[in-house]
């Protein structure tokens, strides 16, 4: 497994070298000038190309790449263009926010998601059955802002119960980590289902019921430990998506975190923090994914990184 893991880490660098040259590339394509934005349409000519060169886009793409991968690996993401911050500072004060609210919604999306698919698989056809498949389809095709106004408005606007902006206390993560949970809960819970219905027909399972093995045992040692394996792929890109897809959320519930940090350095057209939040995003995504490849052993042994 140490040999697997090491050339899995190898391979995050050529990976994270290319999306940084992506971002690079694609922010400076993105219609608006971030120069323009700082010194307004009065500005002369010689402001403007002083500003220009100070922030050094005034140089090709490639150079500027170079630059931004040089100062990179020394630790430096850039300074913000309108507060003069630096990035990695910023990202620093947010994350933990954006990390908190990720985590919780997973672990709860996780745990209600695999016991909700399971108890369909065991009920196939029957009412609770088709309850948890209509409000998985419900939850899927609700889109995540609409269902964030929905919660703000009836439990914090009209029944005054819970708190609609910011983390202050335990009462604030409730609206958003339902938010967030809602659709993961949704995807986890219908892909265990058909998960479970195929392992439970398949002949060993009938030979241990033949056997006379106890219910639990047959269900939750064998049935659920073999039907684990496409799960987790889908918690794994349900967890990658958590971290990097709290943008909306954290936007309705005014939350001090990344999603809504990259949202304002894309509307003010902000290089530096799109970069840093892009490429931290896709980090995560990178060691998401490498930690859901080294589950796979947990659930069938059969299965060798050799």
């Amino acid at each position: 497994m140490l040999e697997y893991l090491i050339k899995r880490i190898i391979q995050i660098i050529p990976v994270l070298l290319i999306v940084s040259f992506l971002i690079v590339s694609l922010t400076r394509l993105v219609p608006g000038d971030p120069v323009r934005n700082i010194l307004g349409a009065e500005a002369t000519e010689e402001q403007y190309h002083e500003l220009q060169e100070k922030f050094g886009l005034d140089k090709p793409v490639v150079i500027q790449y170079g630059s931004y991968i040089k100062n990179l690996l020394k630790g430096d993401m850039g300074r913000t263009y309108f507060r003069n911050l630096p990035v990695s500072k910023e990202i620093g004060d947010r994350y933990p926010n954006t990390f908190k609210i990720a985590v919780i919604a997973a672990c709860l999306s996780t745990v209600i998601g695999i016991v909700l698919g399971v108890t369909a698989a065991l009920h196939r056809g029957k009412i609770f059955d088709s309850l948890i498949m209509v409000l998985s389809l419900v939850a899927v095709s609700t889109p995540i802002f609409f269902l964030c106004i929905i919660l703000m408005v009836v439990f914090g606007v009209q029944l005054k119960w819970l708190p609609v902006m910011g983390l202050s206390s335990w009462k604030h993560y409730i609206l958003p980590v339902t938010s967030l949970a809602a659709q993961s809960i949704a995807t986890i819970s219908r892909t265990m289902r058909s998960s479970m219905l195929d392992v439970l027909g398949e002949d060993y399972i009938r030979t241990a019921w033949a056997c006379g093995i106890p219910r639990h045992v047959v269900i939750y040692k064998n049935a659920v430990r073999n039907a684990m394996i496409p799960v987790v792929t889908i918690i794994g890109f349900q967890f990658g998506s958590l971290l990097t897809g709290a943008a909306i959320t954290e936007s309705v519930f005014s939350i001090n975190g990344m999603g809504s940090y990259m949202v304002s350095g894309v509307m003010s057209r902000d290089y530096p923090v799109v970069q840093g939040t892009i490429l931290l995003f896709a980090l995560v995504f990178v060691v998401v994914n490498l930690i859901t490849d080294l589950c796979y052993g947990l659930f069938d042994p059969r299965i060798s990184y050799n």
